[in-house]
């Protein structure tokens, strides 16, 4: 499996200051707090809330939010492939708040639904906002990021791989596409449930949905 760099930590440190500095703008910081969605979506909320908190020289609120029980297809899974479920934290009011939701890498939007279903259990924001290291296109629903690090031109086929240095001992995003199975040239990796092949959280970086 042939992989192609696009960030390197130098690219992905840069893309997150320059999101902070945007999030600031955009919310002029009144009630903004951020939320990562598990799993590497979570490392970065942390490091873009740090640099929000600096730039605001104030504390910003930090959550983390697990989707695994508010995915769309969780019912149509084999009891084999059902995803790691992870705690979520959210220890502060979400009402009247301006939420920034954090993710890796936008693909089809499902993620993000099902992140906002989730983040509505916990109450009424005045606001969510979206922000992703990188959007690689091909959207199934209408779902549309206000930050976004890199846009990444991609094929159903190819793998858009998010690894971090806190989970995988370091920071990069690369994209792939899988040796075909039958050592053909040219054939696609098998798509997950969601449009996309399917990695493992061991893999160093996860199917972006």
């Amino acid at each position: 499996m042939s992989e192609k760099t696009v960030l390197d930590r130098e690219d992905v440190r840069r893309t997150l200051v320059r999101i902070a500095h945007e999030i600031v703008e955009k919310t002029e910081g009144q009630g903004v707090a951020v939320v990562g969605i598990h799993r590497r979506g979570a490392v970065l909320a942390a490091r873009l809330r740090d640099l929000v908190a600096e730039l605001l020289g104030e504390p910003v609120p930090l959550g983390d939010i697990d989707i695994s029980f508010y995915r769309d297809d969780v019912v149509t899974r084999s009891p084999g492939a059902q995803p790691v479920v992870h705690a979520s934290h959210i220890d502060f009011p979400v009402e009247d708040a301006t939420i920034v939701l954090v993710d890796d890498v936008l693909y089809t939007g499902r993620t993000a639904r099902a992140a906002i279903d989730a983040l509505f259990d916990y109450g009424r924001p005045q606001r969510v906002q979206l922000a992703v290291l990188t959007d690689r296109g091909h959207r199934e629903l209408p779902i549309r990021p206000d930050y976004v690090g890199k846009n990444l031109p991609t094929a159903h086929g190819e793998r858009v791989n998010v690894r971090v240095a806190e989970l995988d001992g370091i920071d990069e995003v690369t994209i792939s596409e899988p040796a075909p199975a039958d050592g053909s040239p040219g054939a696609s990796a098998a798509d997950g449930a969601d449009g996309a092949a399917p990695v493992t959280e061991a893999s160093g970086g996860r199917a972006a949905r």
